[in-house]
């Protein structure tokens, strides 16, 4: 008996536990591509991914739905077939974290329409093309031992990391790398390219994000920004992973980094910390703007006024972020945290990051001023030291309160400070070499800033399609207490013949403090008028109150050393109160092929801005802005389509236009303002194409933009005998500026050889106007380039990269044909990795520019070939590294920039990091996978 009761009880338990082993399943709907009939009876089968034994097997329903229950957890291949078609194959799992795989629509191909397009999943298809996001599948590229996502982005087509992790992609700057849909450190791309492991990714999706508005509604409001999101495998969501490293080079080099995160379901953990001066660490902030750098009022698209301080503030110079320029030092850190709870009703995404920078270095720039009959030389030598800290602290709250209603919080809070220090000895000069002024200067300031901003965004679908009421309401409030000193000796000379006749000294204790609030609430509300026509109505409301008081004090005598005497000349005290309402109305056409909208809004604004010392009246003034916007996309295939768009908007003249605020810090140029200034008006077109051919591997990319500008506001810079030019804005009649962009990319496998060979062909530039002496002056500002790119990879054993390709500037002006800085140029970069035996690698990457002598340079070329080099050996199952590395083997890292605007050419060389040798060790340590953790 009780054999037979232990017999009963194993046999129960066995019976439990085989039934939870088998509690998985798949589903899904399979149907024709082009006549979207039901493919009954098609034959499903499911098959192990390792073996390809036969799991399971079914046939499709009348309703083209089919459903495959007590399959057990792990990899499998499902194939779905039906006669004259082209088989379907997609790879896929189950685990505890994903029970039910869901196909949803599966669109089966007729074979005589195979060579016009395939549809093919899993490992086959390196690119998908899904709408508007371009999907990149990683097992078809080479992902080594402990890469990073940054190494896997390099070799997608159409997308290019440079030295400093900046990534391009078709043409346009990333600014966003999400992970699984969500923000990871906040805007810093590099913060998960650079640690986030390659081998964890399952895909690469690359679109443009829409604004939260358009992605609820489906209409498209212009709002976009290129975006990246990286998906996890889902055996990939469990663990933790994360490493160390450290490294001590010549000169004073060094560099040091920690990272850790903690994956379990739905929650993301993770911190880092970094310290380096090399330049390779830390130095990503990209939020700049949400950490309250800069300052200005400028209008915005929503029709809003931003406050803008007079030019900036003189004293505020930081914006806080490394460009090559000079010798940094970078200490950083971070806290991520995000989750899911409630059935994934809620969820919270939230970071900390705190860090500071300092960077010292010095610049020559050297100008080519042209004025009619008059063109001068400025020779400038500068010396920065620039310090700053802050920290910032954000989070994103999101409740779906039910099955139509959904509600996002964010917010966010920033605290700034900063201490710059700088020094400028300035000489213009004639032509012929006569001086006619000098310039010795130095500024030092100290600035404390907070900011913070929080939002709120409600959306409702009813029951009735398309019908959606959302509102967004949004604050902000951004303060700055800046104090400083200028101090300057400015000599005027006699430009016949080069005498000295006076100095101007100015020595000042300035203190600035300017605050601004923002308060607005948008409605929208979407109304279906026919089956697949939607009609979207919205009103805005916003208020701007912002204040700008501006101290300059003089020492009572030149032996004080206080500063009592308010210099009335530079100082100043506005306040800005700003009404604006806002209302339009677009429609929206979707169909299965194309989808097209159209229509406008218009907002009425109301400022009045109130000079606090009594100098000048109140000005008070009525803006109206209108904003048309067209789009339209179709699709040829699921693997292709075209889309074209318009956007035009009313730019008002900014408050430094119409009334400025004085400032000396540059007393050799005056800023005048001009209160008879009227809007100007843009129109902005844009173009994209994108295709992609699975058997061939064939890639298109094509993309572009134009736009003018009507009425635009240009300057009429006037140069006295002193050498001082007094600036004053006008508008421009019967005449227009315009700029353009446009970027193509081509890339497929050449066959046999095994190399994938693309090429790239852009272009942007710019004509726009003003006014020299009274005289009218047309700049032309263009640029061209064309590379071509060739990549190897084997795993384990190499991957080779070349791109390279000319370039051609155009930059003249009208009032000097003869005295350009028209020139060609080349680049090119490439690299390549060996993997020996011994766990040895050996690698080498290189840049090479060359831009030839102009004109207004004739006598300056300019080459720099950037060669590194490093050796490494990995040891414990490739988890230490041990690198020795080589920086600008070649010491050829010389600081170079040149450019042109309006009537002046400026080329400027300035100190940067250049040769040095680092021993680095790196720890990549990782324990995820397994399926999802039991509860």
């Amino acid at each position: 008996m009780k054999i037979t009761i232990i017999g009963v009880l194993l046999f129960l338990v066995g019976t439990v536990s085989l039934s939870a082993q088998t509690n998985y399943s798949i589903k899904g709907i399979i149907a024709d591509t082009v006549s979207n009939s039901k493919l009954a009876n098609a034959s499903i089968s499911v098959i192990t991914a390792k073996d390809s034994i036969l799991q399971k097997f079914t046939r499709v329903k009348q309703d083209g739905t089919f459903a495959i229950n007590n399959l057990s957890k792990g990899k499998f291949i499902v194939l779905a077939t039906y006669p004259g078609y082209a088989d379907f194959v997609e790879h896929f799992t189950l685990d505890s974290a994903h029970t039910t795989h869901d196909f949803g629509r599966i669109s089966m191909l007729l074979k005589e329409r195979l060579l016009q397009e395939v549809i093919v999943k899993g490992k086959a298809a390196a690119i998908k093309i899904k709408g508007d996001t371009t999907e990149f599948n990683p097992a078809a590229y080479n992902i080594q031992p402990n890469s990073k996502v940054e190494d896997l982005l390099k070799q997608l087509p159409g997308i290019e990391v440079d030295k400093d992790g900046k990534i391009t992609a078709q043409g346009q700057t990333v600014k966003k790398v999400l992970v699984d849909g969500e923000e990871f450190f906040g805007d810093d791309p590099t913060l998960v390219t650079k640690n986030l492991r390659a081998d964890m990714v399952d895909k690469v999706q690359l679109y443009d994000k829409k604004s939260d508005q358009a992605a609820f509604t489906g209409i498209d409001d212009g709002v976009k920004d290129k975006t990246i999101n990286i998906k996890l495998k889902e055996d990939k969501k469990n663990g933790y992973f994360g490493k160390l490293d450290g490294g001590i080079g010549t000169d004073g080099y060094y560099q040091g980094q920690a990272l850790f995160n903690r994956f379990k379901g739905k929650q993301k953990f993770s911190v880092y910390g970094t310290l380096g001066n090399n330049g390779k660490t830390g130095l990503g902030w990209e939020d700049n703007n949400k950490y309250g750098g800069g300052s200005g009022m400028e209008m915005s698209d929503d029709g809003g006024f931003y406050f803008y301080s007079g030019g900036g503030d003189d004293l505020d110079s930081f914006s806080g972020r490394y460009d090559g320029e000079g010798k940094p030092i970078a200490r950083t850190g971070g806290v991520h945290y995000d989750t899911k709870w409630n059935g994934d009703k809620e969820s919270l995404n939230t970071n900390y990051k705190i860090g500071s920078l300092t960077v010292d270095g010095t610049k020559n720039t050297q100008t080519l001023n042209n004025f009619p009959g008059n063109i001068t030389t400025v020779n400038t030598d500068q010396t920065n030291h620039n310090y700053l800290f802050r920290q910032k602290l954000d989070l994103n709250y999101q409740l779906k309160i039910d099955s139509m209603q959904n509600l996002k919080v964010t917010a966010d809070g920033t605290l700034r400070q900063s201490d710059t220090k700088s020094s400028f000895q300035t000489q213009n000069r004639l032509l012929n070499g006569n001086l006619t002024n000098t310039n010795d200067q130095d500024n030092s300031a100290n600035v404390d800033g907070k900011v913070f901003n929080a939002s709120a965004f409600y959306t409702k679908k009813f029951k009735k399609k398309s019908r959606t009421l959302s509102v967004n309401f949004r604050s902000s409030l951004n303060e700055s207490d800046s104090k400083g000193f200028l101090k300057s000796t400015l000599g005027y000379y006699n430009s016949a013949n080069g005498e000295h006749l006076r100095d101007t000294v100015t020595d000042q204790y300035k203190a600035n403090k300017t605050q601004s609030t923002n308060i607005s609430t948008n409605i929208t509300y979407t109304e279906p008028l026919a089956k697949d026509f939607t009609l979207a109505l919205s009103y805005m409301i916003a208020v701007n109150n912002a204040n700008n008081d501006r101290r300059s004090f003089n020492k009572p005598s030149a032996t004080a050393g206080i500063y009592s005497v308010l210099d009335s000349i530079y100082s100043s005290d506005y306040k800005l109160n700003q009404l604006s309402n806002q209302g339009g109305a677009v429609f929206n056409i979707q169909k299965q092929k194309f989808t097209f909208n159209f229509g406008t809004k218009i907002a009425g604004v109301k400022f009045k801005q109130v000079d606090e010392f009594g100098r000048t009246p109140d000005l008070t003034r009525n803006f109206t802005n209108w904003y048309p916007q067209a789009s339209f996309q179709y699709k040829f295939t699921k693997q292709s389509s075209i889309r074209l768009s318009y956007n035009g908007n009313t730019s008002q003249p900014n408050i430094d236009q119409i009334q400025p605020v004085r400032i000396n810090n540059d007393q050799l140029n005056i800023q005048t303002g001009n209160a008879d200034l009227k809007p100007s008006f843009t129109n902005r077109y844009n173009i994209s194409y994108n295709s992609y051919k699975v058997i061939s591997n064939q890639y298109i990319w094509i993309s572009g933009s134009y736009s003018t500008t009507s009425n635009p506001i240009v300057t009429n810079a006037v140069r006295d005998t002193s050498g001082v030019i007094t600036y004053k804005p006008s508008n421009l009649k019967n005449h227009s500026t315009s700029t353009f962009w446009a970027n193509s990319y081509f890339e497929r496998k050449i066959p046999g050889i095994n190399i994938n060979a693309g090429f790239e062909l852009s272009a942007n530039g710019s004509s726009y106007y003003n006014f020299q002496n009274d005289t009218l002056n047309k700049t032309k500002s263009y640029n061209y380039s064309g590379s071509i790119r060739l990549s190897k990879y084997k795993e384990k054993k190499y991957d080779a990269w070349i791109s390279a390709g000319p370039t051609y500037t155009i930059n003249s002006s009208s009032l000097n044909s003869a005295l350009n800085n028209n020139g060609r140029g080349f680049n090119a970069n490439g690299g390549f990795n060996i993997y020996l035996p011994g766990k040895f690698q050996i690698g080498s990457d290189g840049n090479y520019t060359y831009n030839a002598p102009t004109k207004s340079f004739p006598d300056q070329d300019f080459r720099r070939f950037l060669l590194n080099a490093n050796i490494a050996r990995t040891f414990f199952k490739d988890a230490l590294k041990a690198t020795i590395s080589g920086n600008d083997l070649l010491n050829q890292n010389t600081g170079y920039n040149r450019t042109g605007a309006s009537n002046i050419i400026t080329q400027e060389r300035y100190t940067t990091i250049r040769r040095y040798f680092m021993f680095t060790l790196t720890w990549d340590f990782n324990k995820v996978g397994g399926g999802a953790p039991k509860k």
